[in-house]
């Protein structure tokens, strides 16, 4: 192992909350490993540019990255991809694109990583998920099915290694998160945005809870946000 601070991994870690989850582990003390599609321009910590759904490519790097720093302290998955467009307009491959790079892509993350954590004492799993993991919205049937499948899955994860010592969780993200994408995209006002910042810092509550008091499922929205 390269030191002893503990590991903070982020599948899904590009710029906005990705990027922001990292920087809020370092802060204190964690070491940073982030996977991505894309490297962003600012990276923190060490970034791998990956295909997340390969599943000869993902158990590989992770097992490196494991040798290096050691079993991960905290998993976060976050990783996203928004489809949106009418049922009949919506092709196969839309929601095979959509599955694999949410629900396949957190499998992998698991398998990868679970059992390691078990091994080492226990950790923390997070996983994003958003409105459409409660309800679909009309031509967002790719999205939300994967979500709804992604929140399934992570029901299962708990139930299996909660008794492991490893507190697995599922954060909804009830909102727009501001980034530079998303102020084009939706030109909303940033004061009616997440700010990916503060998502960071409920995510660190999550991953510092005592076992006596652990959250399964955690909802976060803007003040303005209507539910």
């Amino acid at each position: 192992m390269s030191d002893d601070k503990p590991l903070v991994l982020v599948a899904g870690a590009g710029a906005g909350l990705g990027q922001a989850l990292l920087s809020r582990f370092t802060k204190d003390g964690f070491a940073a490993v982030g996977l991505g599609r894309t490297q962003p321009e600012t990276v923190i910590g060490q970034f791998f540019e990956m295909d997340l759904t390969d599943e000869s490519a993902v158990p590989s790097i992770l097992a490196q990255v494991i040798a290096e720093h050691g079993p991960p302290k905290v998993v976060i998955h976050n990783t996203s991809e928004l489809i949106i467009a009418p049922f009949a307009e919506t092709r196969l491959a839309d929601y095979q694109r959509t599955w694999g790079s949410m629900v396949q892509s957190a499998i992998l993350l698991a398998q990868s990583t679970l059992q390691p954590m078990v091994r080492a004492g226990g950790g923390t799993f997070i996983v994003s998920g958003a409105t459409a993991s409660l309800r679909g919205g009309t031509r967002f049937s790719a999205f939300a099915s994967a979500k709804f499948a992604l929140r399934g899955l992570t029901q299962s994860l708990a139930r299996e290694y909660q008794p492991a010592g490893v507190h697995v969780c599922h954060a909804i993200l009830d909102g727009i998160i501001d980034t530079a994408r998303s102020r084009d995209l939706h030109n909303l006002d940033p004061g009616k945005m997440m700010k990916p910042e503060d998502i960071a810092e409920a995510y660190w509550g999550l991953a510092h809870q005592p076992k006596s008091t652990w959250t399964h499922e955690l909802d976060l929205r803007p003040a303005s946000e209507g539910f």
